[in-house]
């Protein structure tokens, strides 16, 4: 696994959208593959939690018959945390303050998705399906 090429998809993701503050990688097991955090965030922590959040919210899609999960968004005082899911194996996380345009976020993330499960799964780069 190339943990260079998914750190600049990362910090590449945090260029192209104002307000991103911290991003991290994690197995569905919520085991740390990737991050870019301040020294003030625990990225072992935060991919713990993300899976488990993510696990959730993933059987909450299946069970009310909501298809695929996409992503799920938490909203603090301070800013949000956004969770992705990269195909089945892993997810991302990407922490805004509260100036982070979200829908701009979900836009800019679609192709950064793509590349880094291509990355993860070591398959050659293709175009991102559309609609993803």
């Amino acid at each position: 696994m190339d943990h260079e090429a998914l750190t600049l998809e990362m910090r590449g993701l945090r260029e192209q959208v104002a307000g991103i503050t911290d991003t991290a990688l994690a197995a569905a097991d919520g085991l740390l593959i990737a991050a870019d955090t301040a020294d003030s965030i625990d990225p072992e922590g935060l991919a713990a939690l993300a899976a488990a959040g993510v696990g959730l919210a993933r059987r909450t899609a299946a069970a009310t018959d909501r298809g695929t999960l996409r992503r799920t968004v938490t909203y603090g005082s301070h800013g949000c945390a956004a969770f992705y899911a990269v195909g089945d194996a892993a997810l991302m996380v990407v922490l805004g303050d509260e100036g982070i345009d979200v829908d701009h976020l979900h836009r800019a993330t679609r192709q950064a998705l793509h590349r880094i499960d291509l990355i993860l799964t070591e398959k050659a780069p293709e175009k991102a399906p559309e609609g993803v």
